[in-house]
Parts: structure tokens; sequence; C-alpha cells
């Protein structure tokens, strides 16, 4: 699998490495002389159950599935649940393929010692491989059994039928569980890609709209999250963090916190933190640490968008694409296009901050923890802790939401140098404002767009150019024959990684307000200039379903009211997105949303329709108000009051259109929904103002009081939109 180059957190420095005590390092290996290959961060020999040094799948049906002798199904994966209810989706593949009852059904995900290697949840990958996989696993262990049967009867096998988890010959009135059939023999089956799998027009299990699977547990409170994990002897932890991004210790003064009942103190090198019975008290014991710091950055938002360009690397990385002559083209068009389109660095903000609780049991290392990548986390722990990974385990209960934001290990990694230092299993929960301003961040960027038409409105030449946020995204879906298209690398002066739709939701928003810029400019309708160069017969049918479900060619006109529109391709997903908005003086109100959405088959229609549901209410924030403000190396709003985040009150009302296509695959639903809203936001506002908006978030502070709007003249340049910095 490629991992896309802003997945900028897979490639960073270790946040930790600490020093090894001798005398645990003599009871971790013992005597003689090791050589210890720390693996790069992309782990390439991790291991796991049936999982071997490589990173090819296991063909073990074992390695994936158990049935017990009750007809209880137990399915591993490494996949987690952060939220989207894939635990759901792919219990419905398994009972699906190996025709049981889908409450027999329960998985076991992402326990790094009983599950297959997994790279992680992230890049919509699940639907797509995940879900596949456990399909070709069910089939094979059905087809397996079905022909232990026929063997036993002493039957033809495509007399055997499997049905709710009975294996039947109907001709001789017989039939058994599938778990009869293991009692006195282990299954033994191997998992295939040319397993024969049941057509998606068929599915009795899949396709349809199931219940959550455990959902009554989250609904009650009953479900534990990490924070609800408790262990014999447990204490409590609290960081002790520099006051501006890179400052070390130069002194600490401990003696007050020490001096408090069941308070420890743990520094190992610029890493500080305190122990105690509660988390009060170790919020109070880190108070009483003194400590003088030195050093720290000094970025600041005002030089973000001129640092990011002036850093940039030549663009002819990963998302490259030309085609024809550009210059060319611009030199003979009829009309040219520019615009500078910025976006800020925005916070995952998930409901649940990054917690961790750790044990050690000498120097077996167990640690609960939420994050998307489990086996990714305990490579990390083991290269902090200089342990072999196998003396690693990872747990992960499911976490509240990752959004791309926890693929990280920080706080199992504390938590676990706290329990080291502690003696006894510890948990830490990050603070809300250690969320905002410690984690890392969507990236911020720079796109520039140029563009040209001839007489008849047909777009001849297209250049595009991402500075620092990302490739994904970056091609354009429509029909132009010059084209030059680039993503430039670029210093980041905050951390910054995966974010739900990675830099489609920006390479998104620029080329659709510059296509929407085109049409006013050319007095075309948004819909129509889109369609006319549009040859991507999917993307065509969401945005004809989003328009025909909004009623875009018969909306009225009235005063403050605003029409956008927006579509696009990623990961396997296709979208359109309308939208419309309300103003009132400097307010913008978000009032209706009509997303089409087509990922191939589907698999649950109300998962999904959750899943495109959440992406529209996210991307309002990321649309119109939310940016992390930082000045002098410090973020300076690193808390709800002053982050401001979708509320109810800011909710549309949303419609989704769900095309099936049971004829094709299913990808991934999780991210590529967002990346409509913020273009037809921007349109949106345009309808109704005349005010053309080029930077995320457009309104974090409502309408700018006096904008100019930009438009195109024959042969020259539009005036830019004013900027605004995050």
């Amino acid at each position: 699998m490629t991992i896309e180059v802003e997945r900028y957190e897979l490639l960073e420095d270790p946040r930790y490495r600490f020093e090894f005590d001798r005398r645990d390092f003599i009871k971790t290996f013992g005597g003689g002389l090791l050589v210890l290959l720390v693996s790069p961060r992309l782990e390439g020999q991790e291991s796991g159950r049936g999982r071997g040094a490589d990173d090819r799948l296991p063909a073990d049906v074992n390695a994936w599935l158990h049935i017990a002798a009750t007809g209880a199904v137990t399915a591993f994966t490494g996949k987690v649940e952060v939220g989207q209810n894939i635990r759901t989706s792919l219990t419905q593949a398994v009972a699906e393929e190996l025709h049981v009852p889908l409450e027999s059904v329960s998985l076991a995900m992402g326990d790094t010692s009983r599950v297959p290697f997994d790279m992680g949840t992230f890049g919509s990958r699940t639907t797509p491989t995940m879900n596949l996989q456990l399909r070709r696993v069910a089939a094979a262990a059905r087809s397996a059994l079905a022909t232990r049967a026929a063997d036993r009867w002493q039957v033809s096998a495509d007399a055997i039928d499997v049905v709710d988890g009975r294996v039947i010959h109907k001709a001789s009135n017989r039939s058994t569980t599938l778990g009869g059939l293991l009692t006195d023999q282990p299954l033994v089956a191997t998992v295939t890609e040319d397993v024969t799998l049941a057509d998606p027009a068929a599915w009795r299990v899949a396709g349809r709209s199931v219940p959550k699977v455990d959902g009554r547990s989250f609904v009650t409170g009953t479900h534990e999250y990490t924070s609800d994990i408790r262990r014999p002897g447990m204490g409590h932890g609290r960081v002790i963090r520099p006051p501006k991004y890179g400052a070390t210790i130069s002194s600490v003064d401990a003696s007050a916190a020490q001096a408090q009942p069941g308070v420890l103190v743990v520094r190992d090198g610029d890493f500080l933190g305190v122990v105690a019975d509660t988390t009060e008290g170790a919020a109070r014991a880190a108070d009483l640490v003194k400590v003088t710091w030195a050093g720290g950055g000094s970025q600041s938002s005002r030089t973000l968008f001129g640092d990011l360009k002036s850093s940039a690397e030549p663009g002819d990385g990963q998302g490259a694409f030309h085609a024809g002559d550009v210059e060319s083209a611009l030199a003979s068009a009829s009309h040219r296009f520019e615009g500078s389109y910025h976006v800020a660095y925005i916070a995952h903000c998930p409901l649940e901050p990054r917690a961790a609780v750790a044990e050690w049991d000498g120097s077996e290392l167990t640690v609960w923890t939420g994050t998307q990548r489990p086996f990714g986390v305990r490579g990390e722990l083991a290269e902090a802790f200089h342990l072999l990974p196998e003396r690693v385990r990872v747990m992960m209960p499911d976490t509240g939401s990752g959004y791309g934001g926890k693929h990280t290990g920080e706080a199992a990694i504390e938590a676990a140098r706290l329990a080291r230092g502690a003696k006894r299993p510890v948990s830490l929960v990050w603070t809300r404002a250690e969320e905002l301003t410690w984690a890392y961040f969507r990236p911020a960027g720079v796109i520039d767009v140029r563009a040209a038409v001839d007489a008849s409105g047909t777009i001849t030449a297209w250049e595009f150019h991402n500075y620092n946020s990302g490739p994904s995204g970056i091609r354009s879906p429509y029909a132009i024959p010059n084209q030059r298209v680039e993503f430039h690398a670029a210093t980041s002066p905050l951390r910054q990684g995966s974010y739900r739709g990675l830099a489609a939701t920006a390479n998104h928003f620029a080329r659709e307000a510059h296509m929407d810029e085109m049409a006013a400019a050319l007095h075309v309708d948004p819909l129509a200039f889109r369609q006319k160069h549009l040859r991507d017969d999917r993307i065509a049918a969401v945005l004809e379903a989003a328009a025909t479900k909004f009623g875009w060619r018969s909306r009225t006109r009235a005063s403050g009211r605003g029409y956008g529109l927006a579509c696009g391709t990623e990961k396997g997903g296709y979208v359109a997105t309308c939208a419309e908005v309300a103003i009132d003086g400097r307010d913008v109100r978000v009032v209706r949303v009509a997303a089409a959405f087509e990922c191939g088959a589907i698999v649950n229609p109300d998962g999904l329709k959750n899943q495109v549901e959440g992406a529209v209410i996210q991307g309002l924030g990321g649309a119109l108000f939310e940016t992390v403000s930082f000045d002098d190396g410090r973020v300076v709003n690193a808390r709800f009051a002053d982050y401001r985040v979708p509320r109810f009150g800011d909710l549309p009302a949303i419609e989704v259109v769900l095309v099936n296509r049971p004829d094709l695959p299913s990808a991934g639903a999780g991210e590529t929904p967002i990346v409509g809203i913020a273009p037809a936001l921007a349109g949106a506002i345009f309808d109704a103002t005349g005010v053309r908006l080029r930077a995320l978030p457009l309104v974090p502070d409502g309408l700018p009081a006096a904008p100019s709007s930009a438009s195109a003249d024959t042969g020259t340049t539009p005036p830019a939109a004013p900027r605004r910095r995050p």
C-alpha cells in the first residue's frame, strides 16, 4: 500500500527515546552482545497472530477466524473502531460469507497479541481491503466445512448447503452445526484471492442496514474506553510540558511536589512528569514542580503562508502531472484566470483526547491506548524503550474518534515511561489544551491556480501548485488538454499530519472554487460549466443526483440567500455537494446541504449515510471558522472557548443520496464525503454577496467588512481577494 505524502506524522523523528538503565538492559537481554536494528517508522518486521516477517496477509484461515463448538464465531482483525462503525460492517461481511446469523459473530480488534499485523485504520482502506479479506476468509472456511460434511456423509459437495450456521444435506435430511464439524478435527483452510464470493446483488446480511453492534453499551455508557481502564494499584499521570515549541529543560525543582503523599516525579532527559493516586493529585503535583525552560521557537501565524512558499521544494514528486503545453494555451486563450488559495492549520478535536494505560511486568509491557495504528504504536514503544516488539502488547479499546489524528503513540509512550518510573500501572489522559497544542494538525497550505478558456468557454489550460498541504486529490477530474499539476513539499512551522481526507479537502476547495470563479466570469451556471467538462460518468452521476435532490435548477432567488455546489473524487469514492446559505449582516448561516455519494457496492446503508452526514458536519468547521492560531511558538487558542468547532446551532438540514453500485467493488467512505462542503459554501457565499473568499476558514470572524470580489477579464489577471491569517 502506498503511503500518501501528507501522512507526515508517520515519517517524523521519534518523539521519545529514553535512556536504558543498565540493570534493565541485563534483565531484558541477558549477557552477551546484542545488535539491535531499529526499523523505519513504517514497520516492515512487525509480527502478530499468524504474521511473519513480511507484509503479506496470512493465508491460514485460523489466523483470522475461530468457530467454537457452540457456533460462536470470532474474527480477528488489526483494524480498529474509532466511531466509524466498521465493527458492524465487518461483522456483516463475515456473517454474509460464512452463512451464519449476524449475532453469532464477534470481532477481536486491534490487539497486537491476537490479530494479524495491520498497517493501520486510515485511508478509507478498511472496506476495500479488510472487508474483502474477511469475506474471503469466511467463504474459504464455509467451503472447507461444507466439503468436510460431504466427505463424512459421502455425498457430493454440490449437494451441501450452509444456512444460518447449519450444514445441511436436504436429500438425506441430515444436518449439523459448523462447530459440530470441528469437535474432532481443527479447521484446515487457505485464503485465496480466487475464492468464490457472494454476488453483492444477492447479499442477504451485507447490503442492508442493521443495528450497530454493541450499540446499547455505547448509548448507556457501559462501553469502556481507554480512560475507563482500571488496573490493580494504578496511579494517574501528568506530563509537564514546555511553555512553547522547542523549549528544553534548564533546571527542575521538584521538592514541593515530591513532598506530597503518594506523588512520584519522573524525569528522563527533557521528559518530565508526575504520578499520583488521583488525576486531581497529579494535576496539583505538576503545578508544584518548578521548571526553568531554555530556548523555544518563534512560530507565528502572521508569516505562515509566505514561509510555506519560500521554503517550498520543486514540484516534481508525488502527484505531479503534466500534459500538453500550458504556456502556449495560456498565451492563446480568450480568457485567463489566476488565484491563490490559503488553507489554515486545523486540529482534529476528537471527543476523546489521547489516553493510555501502561503496565510493566518485568521487561514485558502492556498498553491500552486509543490509536488507529496498534502495531505502529507497538513499534514506537519498542523503539522508545529499547525492547523487542514481541515484548510489547498494545490493545485498542474503541476510541472516541480519530479523524486521522491518532496514528502516533505519544500518550502510550508517556504512560509507559511514568509506569516504569512509578513501578505500578499508570493511566494518562491528555487535557483538551494538550490535545489542541501537542498533537499534530491538518497541514496548512497555499495553492496557486492559473487557468484559461477559449472563445467557446472550454477550459484549455490548467496550472495547479499545492505548497505543503499535500497531493491527495490534486488531479482535476475535468477534461483539460493542457495541464501542469504539482505538489511542493515545504517546511512546516507546526507539527502536521493526517486529517480526514488529507489534502483532498484543500485541493478540492481550490479547484472547485476556481471553477466557480471561471463560471461566474463567463456568466455560465456552475452546474452546467462542470457538466460540460466532465468525462467521468461516476462523478457526473453524483453531481446530477445531488443537483436533483437539492432542486438546483428550480432554486429561487431571494435577498441574502446563496447557492453553491462542488464535486470530486478521492480513494474510490465520488461525491457532489450542494449548499444553501443565508446572510444576515456579517453572519453566515448554512441552511441546507444535499450530498450524493457513490463508493461501489454499499455494505451498510445506514452506516454509510452516517459517514456522509458526519463528514459534512465536520467539514463545516474547517470551511467556516476552525483555525489554529499561534504566535511566538505558542498556540493561543488551545481550548474550546477559543477554538470553535461546529455546534448544534450551526447544523443545517442535511439530505444524503446514496448511489449504490453493486456491480462495482466496495470502496471506503470515511474520508471522501468531506471534500465538497467547503467549496460549495464558498460558492454559496459568493452567490449571495458577490464576495469571493479564497481562504479556509472562510468566515472565522464573520464576513469581511468590505471585501473585494475576484473576477476575470479577457487577457488579464483578476485582482486577488484579501488574505486573512489564522
